[in-house]
């Protein structure tokens, strides 16, 4: 394959909107008519998980509505505060299991690549919120993982993780999917972001062509969004641009208390997700990081809203309820048993 030259650094429209996102919780509660008590200010100078938001996210939120499901998102509350048993630091085993440096190889066949530990949105459930990205960073160490991706020929799979790995610039995001692109056993390359939904500006026809520059690995797009508020025009174009070019997109939610727990905003979700070539893939019990106990849904509710998700839309349309479960070779589906077989209904994980 013939390598493409590096795509120049251009002060690009999505890094300037990045640069204009709220960092102050305050000032997004006064555009928004909401009094700023209903933030807690000192939650994010103790825990060291500092508060953005990007502008485009923030104009989908209802003014003067405190519980917005999108503002519910990424709003400090005193509840982080608040030590809660089985919430840890590392809610997945990512600290304790294998890990090289900015690698990550949990699963078989799959390698998950932290490229960076930078964010256009911190979400208060986040379970990489305490990851220590200090030690997966510098080009040593990320000239390491690839070594060891191109040596070991059971990877088929690279997920480029973080972070988001769309925060980095085309010029420096190009080299890396060139020299994946040129290992054989290399098969897909997978980018888990939240940037089409929060900067959807970043989708731009120079990163198109970075991730379809390849007949080798095939490209695959997952997207974060939890609720169809997040979806407009500007999202429904990024999406149309990588359905354009066929790049498969999928969705994963997290399931959220107060947030979208019911059956009627998931249905609308996948429909909308559909509606724009994107497929509903995982529906995530919460990863139990320290300070999200207040999003947590109960597992039994968990099995009635994706029972109802069941009977009402088609089967493509539903998204697996999965939880991850530090040292498990993949992500445990949660299953309900009918009344009758066994009662109660339970998680079998």
């Amino acid at each position: 394959m013939i390598a493409r030259s590096p795509p120049r650094i251009v002060d690009a429209p999505w890094r300037a909107a990045y640069r204009v996102a709220y960092r102050d919780p305050a000032a997004l509660l006064a555009d928004l008519g909401l009094s700023t008590e209903i933030a807690d200010h000192t939650v994010t100078e103790n825990n060291g998980f500092p508060f953005r938001v990007t502008r485009e996210f923030a104009s989908r939120m209802t003014p003067g509505d405190a519980n917005d499901p999108l503002l519910l998102q990424v709003l400090p509350r005193s509840q982080e505060a608040t030590s809660v048993a089985g919430f840890v630091a590392d809610p997945v085993g990512e600290l304790s299991g294998p890990a090289d440096g900015r690698l990550i190889h949990k699963y078989h066949g799959r390698a998950l690549l932290v490229t960076t530990g930078a964010c256009a949105i911190h979400c208060r459930y986040c379970f990489r919120r305490e990851y220590p990205y200090a030690r997966s960073s510098g080009a040593a160490e990320l000239d390491r993982a690839l070594v060891r991706i191109e040596d070991d020929e059971n990877v088929s799979e690279v997920i480029l993780s973080g972070g988001d790995p769309l925060m980095l610039d085309n010029a420096v995001l190009a080299p890396i999917f060139d020299r994946l692109n040129k290992i054989p056993h290399v098969k897909r390359l997978r980018i888990h972001t939240r940037l089409p939904i929060v900067l959807p500006q970043r989708i731009d026809p120079e990163l198109v062509d970075i991730l379809t520059g390849s007949a080798n690995a095939t490209p695959v797009i997952v997207v974060h969004t939890n609720h169809a508020k997040e979806i407009d025009l500007q999202v429904g174009n990024a999406f149309a641009l990588l359905r354009a070019a066929g790049v498969t997109t999928l969705n994963q939610s997290v399931l959220l208390r107060n947030i979208n727990d019911d059956a009627e905003t998931l249905c609308t979700l996948s429909e909308r997700l559909f509606d724009h070539g994107v497929l509903p893939y995982y529906l995530h019990q919460l990863d139990r990081v320290s300070g999200s106990a207040h999003f947590e849904t109960p597992d039994a509710r968990a099995l009635q809203i994706e029972t109802e998700l069941r009977r009402r839309l088609p089967g493509y349309l539903v998204p697996r309820l999965v939880r991850e479960i530090p040292g498990r070779p993949a992500k445990q589906p949660l299953l309900y048993v009918p009344i009758g077989l066994l009662d109660p209904i339970r998680c079998l994980t």
